[in-house]
């Protein structure tokens, strides 16, 4: 990724305007190519693996049915694929919507105690603040104060577990490992054949053939469609205090800021405000359907940004929102796929995807100003300090912020302007 900044940066004013006039019906049949279907096939196959088991997990600490499951990721694949593909063509850039993991994490410890139906309703609620806040136009503002080399820092904290069980997969399954990485090696040597297959899309087509010719799938692929299901929230006090705060904390500050850190890392100039209320807004009729908060996201965006010319990055967001609404509406295929398919063939596809995201945000974090702060929030974020529910991406950026301001004040002075 090129053209990195040492500050978030966003349009003046409350609600960003688009910077190019929208895609026109041909603009993306033009500008699409086989490295951008690429890209939005790994950013889609990574939403649909490790994230989707979240959700998985999540769901079975409450007891919930198939026909809730399903409907929860109808919602997050099809809701959010349409706003990703929308938003992606005004903004004609990659602006790609899904949901807030770590806000999943803290919904499966929540079913523990809390009943589904309060839940929803802390999610509705959450849909509204982060709405209201979005509105505000303060999310912005609060944004463009965070130097880029601490956000950066926390992206690689959280990245870094991508690296590391590519690392790890091929010690534990060497015969679906290695030929993914060796083809990956292969074709990210520069050359004609790189151009149309690129390196991450032949490492996936080699692991599909390696999975068959080895210990195969493990269990059979079943068809079906997803049903929508509309849910009757219920509000509770300790629900609404439990979860409202820190799933509005997950989406505003540990998503949205890693998806706006990544994009902007790219060159581009991601709209934090209005970001802010399509998410808000957005979470409204998954909340209904009894999905979690959407989210602008980070790893997701990394991968559709990861290779090709800036300007047309937009048709890899705009192909893998259109792949996710399929992807919606064939949920149950899609949880028996993902279950058939060993974890490393899952790991080392989102490693070789990652490597370069994971590049680019070392060294945005530690090659010029704020370093000690930065490397700080790295360090807290890989911990995965957590406090009051909040997971460590939080607080690694407010541990980095606060020590540069300490220790550093004249960095951050020149990464924030102010």
């Amino acid at each position: 990724m090129t053209g990195t900044s040492t500050q978030l940066r966003g349009a003046p004013g409350r609600f960003e305007r688009p910077e190019r006039p929208p895609a026109g019906p041909g603009d993306p049949r033009r500008d699409i190519g086989p490295t951008y279907v690429a890209n939005a096939v790994i950013g889609l196959v990574f939403s649909a693996t490790g994230p989707l088991a979240v959700i998985l997990a999540s769901g079975a600490a409450g007891d919930l049915s198939p026909a809730q499951l399903s409907s929860w990721i109808f919602a997050v694949f099809f809701l959010n694929g349409a706003l990703t593909v929308g938003a992606s063509l005004v903004y004609r850039q990659p602006l790609g919507f899904f949901w807030t993991i770590p806000g999943t994490v803290l919904v499966g410890k929540s079913l523990g105690h809390l009943p589904w139906s309060d839940v929803l309703g802390a999610f509705l609620v959450t849909a509204l603040l982060v709405l209201a806040l979005g509105l505000s136009g303060l999310v912005g503002r609060a944004m463009r104060l965070l130097p880029m080399p601490i956000v950066m820092a926390m992206v690689a904290g959280v990245f870094l577990r991508f690296g590391l069980d590519l690392v790890s997969s091929i010690q534990r399954s060497p015969w679906v490992a290695v030929p993914m990485v060796v083809v990956f090696v292969l074709l990210s040597v520069p050359s004609r054949f790189t151009r149309l297959l690129p390196p991450v899309l032949g490492s996936l087509l080699v692991g599909v053939v390696a999975v068959l010719a080895t210990d195969g799938l493990r269990s059979p692929i079943e068809l079906g469609l997803a049903g929508p299901l509309l849910q009757a929230p219920t509000f509770s006090a300790p629900a609404l205090a439990e979860l409202v705060v820190s799933l509005a904390i997950t989406v505003i500050v540990v998503q949205n800021g890693q998806g706006a850190a990544v994009l902007t890392a790219a060159g581009h100039r991601p709209p934090v405000n209005v970001a802010t209320v399509l998410c808000g807004l957005w979470s409204l009729p998954a909340a209904a359907l009894g999905a979690v908060s959407t989210c602008l996201t980070g790893p997701t965006n990394a991968l559709l940004v990861a290779s090709g010319e800036r300007r047309r990055q937009y048709t890899a967001a705009v192909a893998c929102g259109a792949l996710a609404m399929v992807v919606g509406v064939l949920a149950p295929t899609l949880v028996s796929f993902m279950l058939a398919m060993p974890p490393a063939w899952i790991a080392v596809l989102g490693g070789v995807a990652m490597l370069k995201a994971l590049q680019t945000a070392f060294c945005t974090a530690f090659s010029g100003g704020c370093a000690f702060g930065a490397l700080v929030a790295f360090l807290v974020t890989v911990a995965d300090l957590t406090v009051l529910g909040i997971g460590g991406a939080f607080w690694g950026v407010v541990a980095g912020y606060l020590v540069t301001r300490l220790l550093e004040p004249a960095d951050l002075l020149a990464a924030t302007g102010g």
